[in-house]
């Protein structure tokens, strides 16, 4: 029985070792590098000749950078809830899909910190916030709980890391020279005895915890930074519970289709398994029937008060200029994922994946529609404005640059995965023992 487990022990280990990059893998990994070179060179543009070169102007002032900020924050909530959430109620499937989870989390936070320094048109002067911040200003909190959500986002990372570490210093005849360098640089002190076990459980528990209120305060002073600011359709104390609960919704279309994605070219059929899907479908669903709540709350009553200014932003939604955009999020991101999920035929890998993928893109433009169409219509027009500044459309170097920040958070992603495994090993085996005991 003890050669069993051993044997059981090694073929776990053997397949969640990190994969080397096929020449599918090279051929992504060249894209995402192309695409990010591209942004950087636009972002060159913009720090030479200003942000002249974006279509922003006094009326648009945050566009699609603003757009791209709120949707890596409300992506990196799934940390919170596939870690921390399901840590603490002991949901035990969920081990698989932790990691995924926290380099979702970390990455997106990553490049949501990147944007806003691109968006500033003075990017020299980031350190005042620093020097001169005031704590009035929800600016200043958006800074404060941002840095305070990606280090414990990190942490939870890293910690549950260390006893896999080791396990890769173990295979150093298989690894480059650099990497068992890095390797060792991360967690050569981990020699996994009892008490390094106990101070890892206690700490990954005490993070859990205090990751949760700051997953909710980041997404509601985010959501602050609009409804402090009295402008048609951001005048809302519902805010932060939309913003939250479509947070949730994103971020776990995200983890269901980098599940499907994983599970398929890295053969990860036997550890992401046709219930994960069956399970990560049901909270889908029930997140989108959330998410459609608030959606009515958002819009319902603005449209019963019918105040002038909102009338014209609601009608710009609704039958306008952005109609088409607008339905397209909530048919895509919510309306198709709860008729399609309520069904077990749809709660399939395949099928979960098209449903996350659906959702991540109608999320993108529920974003951009939550910026945009409010700045186009503010309380007080200015008068005898060009015509240009009544309309906004990004510039081939703001597409560039938001693209670019997307494919860097998929590089990260995806290096992540070539250096690390993408699922706990020692866990993985450790629940396995525990089952055939």
């Amino acid at each position: 029985m003890e050669n069993s487990n051993e044997l059981s022990d090694s073929i776990i280990t053997q397949n969640l070792l990190p994969k080397k990059f096929g020449k599918r893998g090279m051929l992504w990994t060249s894209i995402l590098v192309a695409i990010c070179i591209l942004g950087m060179y636009a972002y060159y543009r913009q720090l030479r000749y200003g942000l002249v070169v974006t279509n922003m102007r006094d009326y648009v002032s945050w566009g699609i950078y603003i757009s791209n900020f709120v949707f890596f924050v409300a992506i990196s909530l799934v940390g919170s809830l596939i870690t921390a959430i399901f840590r603490l109620i002991n949901v035990e499937w969920s081990t698989p899909l932790t990691r995924i989870a926290e380099i979702i989390a970390v990455s997106a936070i990553t490049f949501a910190s990147i944007i806003i320094v691109v968006d500033m048109g003075r990017p020299e002067r980031f350190m005042n916030l620093f020097l001169h911040g005031r704590i009035q200003s929800p600016i200043m909190w958006d800074v404060i709980v941002i840095g305070t959500y990606f280090f414990i986002s990190l942490l939870l990372l890293y910690i549950p890391l260390l006893p896999d570490l080791k396990i890769l210093l173990q295979q150093k005849d298989k690894n480059p020279n650099w990497l068992n360098k890095l390797y060792s640089l991360l967690g050569s002190f981990w020699i996994g005895s009892r008490l390094q076990i106990a101070l890892s459980n206690r700490a990954i528990q005490i993070l859990c915890i205090l990751i949760i209120p700051v997953a909710f305060c980041i997404h509601t002073v985010t959501s602050w930074l609009f409804a402090t600011t009295y402008r048609p359709g951001w005048d809302s104390t519902n805010f932060g519970a939309y913003f939250i609960s479509g947070a949730f919704l994103v971020g776990s279309g995200g983890v269901v289709v980098a599940m499907y994605i994983f599970r398929r070219y890295y053969q990860l059929e036997k550890y992401i398994t046709e219930q994960h899907f069956e399970k990560m479908g049901k909270i889908v669903v029930l997140l989108c029937l959330i998410y459609l709540y608030f959606n009515v709350n958002e819009y319902l009553v603005p449209a019963f008060k019918m105040k002038k200014a909102e009338e014209k932003h609601l009608n710009e939604l609704f039958t306008g200029d952005f109609s088409t955009m607008f339905w397209f999020a909530v048919i895509i991101g919510m309306i198709i994922p709860i008729i399609t999920l309520i069904f077990k035929k749809g709660r399939k890998p395949f099928p979960m994946f098209i449903i996350g993928s659906m959702i991540v893109v109608g999320a993108w433009f529920k974003r951009y529609l939550i910026v945009t169409p409010t700045l186009l219509n503010p309380f007080l027009p200015m008068q005898d404005i060009p015509e240009s500044y009544k309309h906004y459309f990004p510039s081939w170097e703001e597409w560039a640059i938001a693209m670019g920040s997307l494919a860097g958070v998929l590089l990260f992603i995806t290096f992540f995965a070539r250096i690390f495994p993408i699922i706990p090993i020692q866990e993985t085996i450790t629940e396995e023992n525990a089952k055939h005991k």
